[in-house]
């Protein structure tokens, strides 16, 4: 298998378009201060996130109406507990995960 300069290109071309929207932010932040209002605005969206994540896993959309996923429903309570518990996002979501790793090895 040969990997030619263009496909070289646009893999690096691809990672750095994906790369400066996900960085700049961080690097321009880093050292201000920003206001009370926008932090605290920005506080929500680790909960916006996982929200949007979670419902979006356990309803299905099927032609004419939606249906739950039971499975995802039994992973979320535990998940839930643990989030309330931790109050980490990366916790969280690790272990909710791995619950679904678990619930899918055995059903």
């Amino acid at each position: 298998m040969s990997i030619n300069l263009t496909t070289v290109m646009v893999i690096l071309g691809c990672a750095l378009v994906t790369i400066i929207p996900r960085i700049v932010p961080f690097l321009v932040v880093r050292n201000m201060t920003l206001p009370e209002p926008v932090l605290k605005w920005l506080s929500y969206v680790p909960v916006c996130i996982l929200t949007a994540l979670v419902v979006e896993s356990f309803i299905i959309q099927t032609n004419h109406s939606l249906k739950i996923n039971w499975s995802v429903i039994i992973v979320i309570i535990p998940t839930l507990l643990v989030a309330m518990r931790t109050k980490s996002l990366s916790i969280t979501v690790i272990s909710g995960v791995v619950l679904m790793a678990v619930l899918r090895f055995f059903i």
